[in-house]
């Protein structure tokens, strides 16, 4: 008896553990496609048309397809083509700059930067909105003026802060205090659970820290240090990554969706 006692609560919080990482996984089903295709696309034959072209094409069926298979409602699209734009703004920018590079040629590519580079910031706009949906997230108590308003600057200063002084840390405390007492409310197998929303964004800005380790093993974009063999991404875009993912939550927080002032359940 004393051994069921204790394996049950355990086999439980396995199965929660479970069904949330299954949850995840299919939240991000867009951006595991998207990566799929782009190591699939180093492993053509010669084409006359260019990889980055052909990625491009790639990720518009693939944006098409989602929506008309339901997977996307027509409010998630605006959000996720805002990433886009907002991405590949970025991209210009930091490709001019060069921070990073797309060393293959393309015809749709502008400045260095090819548009498929868009859907790679895309992705992250469809797994918060996926994810929004499948764990039915609400926001309590969140502050949507100010929090826009510290996300606008993140992203703001990773621009200027190459001419003007680097104020990412402060900005990261900032952030920690308009999202102070704000809580995320998910449901995993059929049970209510919440965290701090500063959590969520470090704990995305890890994954994507992997994912873009991923993406640039595979040849999605390549930083100065990977342009003569791959190398670990540094550890300091793990931070950057959990200061951006604030701009996403911002858009697909706008409206009001999944958002309340009562205290969270537990």
């Amino acid at each position: 008896m004393l051994t069921t006692s204790l394996t049950a609560p355990l086999s439980a919080a396995l199965r929660h553990l479970l069904d949330f990482a299954w949850t995840q996984t299919r939240a991000c089903a867009f951006a595991i496609c998207l990566l799929t295709g782009v190591a699939a696309s180093t492993l053509l034959p010669r084409l006359p048309v260019a990889r980055y072209d052909l990625l491009v094409v790639y990720g518009v069926l693939l944006t098409a397809l989602f929506w008309r298979r339901g997977r996307e409602t027509g409010r998630d699209v605006v959000v996720i083509a805002a990433c886009h734009v907002i991405g590949l703004a970025f991209e210009l920018v930091k490709v001019s700059l060069g921070s990073w590079s797309y060393p293959e040629p393309a015809v749709l590519k502008f400045a260095g930067v090819p548009l498929y580079g868009g859907f790679l910031y895309a992705a992250v706009g469809s797994y918060v909105c996926r994810a929004w949906h499948l764990f039915g997230l609400e926001l309590v108590r969140y502050r949507p003026r100010a929090t826009a308003v510290v996300a606008a600057a993140v992203y703001a200063n990773f621009f200027t802060h190459h001419w003007l002084p680097d104020v990412r840390l402060p900005l990261a405390a900032l952030l920690l205090v308009v999202t102070a007492g704000t809580w995320v409310q998910f449901t995993v197998r059929g049970v209510r659970r919440r965290m701090p929303l500063a959590l969520s964004f470090v704990l995305i800005g890890f994954f994507l820290w992997v994912a873009e380790n991923l993406a640039t093993y595979v040849g999605a974009w390549r930083y100065p240090y990977q342009l003569h063999g791959w190398e670990p991404v540094g550890v300091d875009k793990f931070g950057a990554w959990s200061l951006l993912i604030s701009i996403t939550f911002v858009l697909a927080a706008t409206g009001g969706r999944g958002t309340g002032s009562a205290p969270a359940r537990s």
